[in-house]
């Protein structure tokens, strides 16, 4: 199986590295940008995993992209630690748990996307969507998809 992307489309041009977190600090000229199944950035997410899956992430965050055992590892620790306890709340939580940087008027387009994957995916198995399936309020105008 492929993988569309295992490191974040442009990450490296991005920070995420936040300066105030002093349990996990930023490691110099490291790039905490989105790695992996799910994706996961910053480096208080890097430091977390790492502790508890045990590679050095705040020092190789690059191992989440260039080792497939950490990489769902880590992503399955994120979910976990997350992600799952959202998961009654509708698939919007999930969004929010995985990536709040896209709710509220962040990217409308990439959780117009998700949204619309996870509605196809849906139905290919039969299963219903539920509710709650944007993170951001967006139902009252997004109306182009059946299946809502």
């Amino acid at each position: 199986m492929d993988f569309c992307y295992i490191e974040g489309i442009n990450g490296a041009s991005r920070d995420y590295c936040d300066k105030n977190n002093k349990q996990y600090p930023c490691g110099p000229g490291k790039g905490y940008y989105g790695r992996g199944p799910i994706q996961i950035s910053w480096n208080y997410n890097y430091g977390a995993a790492g502790r508890s899956i045990g590679f050095n992430g705040l020092n190789n965050p690059k191992a989440v992209a260039n080792d497939a055992v950490i990489a769902f590892k880590a992503a399955f620790w994120f979910w976990k630690n997350n992600v799952h306890s959202v998961m009654n709340q509708g698939f919007g939580a999930t969004i929010r748990a995985i990536n709040d940087m896209e709710c509220n008027g962040g990217n409308s387009g990439a959780i117009n996307a998700r949204v619309g994957y996870y509605g196809d995916y849906c139905n290919q198995i039969g299963a219903s969507t539920g509710g709650n399936l944007y993170c951001s309020g967006l139902e009252s105008f997004i109306q182009e998809f059946a299946w809502i």
